[in-house]
């Protein structure tokens, strides 16, 4: 596992308490699992993503990463609809061990409000908030 100080957050999108970052693209939010996270559960070995069209509100799960330690519940960063889902993941899920920023994005989404990211953390306080638990 990584140090804290080894985690890569990078600064051009934001992180929810629950370990999910959100990035604009657009009109839309691209969204996908920390490297904290990715790190903390190991080998990725299935993704359960959500249909296009479906919509969450923040905070409620809306698909399941698997790893050989554990599956989990991925929670939307911010309310909206889903737009697409990386189908890469299908038959890559480790893709999210090697890139979870880029390569291994998992959905997109179109956001009710304008201002969706505004609640979410920087990668600072996303660093700090890992520095407390």
């Amino acid at each position: 596992m990584k140090t804290l100080p080894e985690i890569i957050l990078p600064d051009d999108r934001k992180y929810t308490d629950e370990h999910v970052w959100a990035k604009v693209a657009g009109a839309e939010i691209v969204a996908g699992i920390s490297d904290f996270a990715q790190d903390q559960l190991g080998e990725i070995v299935y993704v359960d993503l959500p249909n296009v069209g479906d919509h969450f509100v923040a905070k409620d799960g809306f698909g399941t990463v698997e790893s050989i330690k554990s599956v989990n519940t991925l929670h939307m960063p911010v309310s909206g609809v889903v737009t697409a889902i990386n189908k890469d993941l299908d038959a890559n899920p480790t893709l999210i061990n090697a890139d979870c920023y880029d390569l291994a994005w998992m959905i997109r989404i179109k956001p009710d409000s304008a201002t969706a990211l505004g609640s979410l953390l920087s990668a600072e306080e996303y660093r700090a908030f890992l520095g407390k638990n």
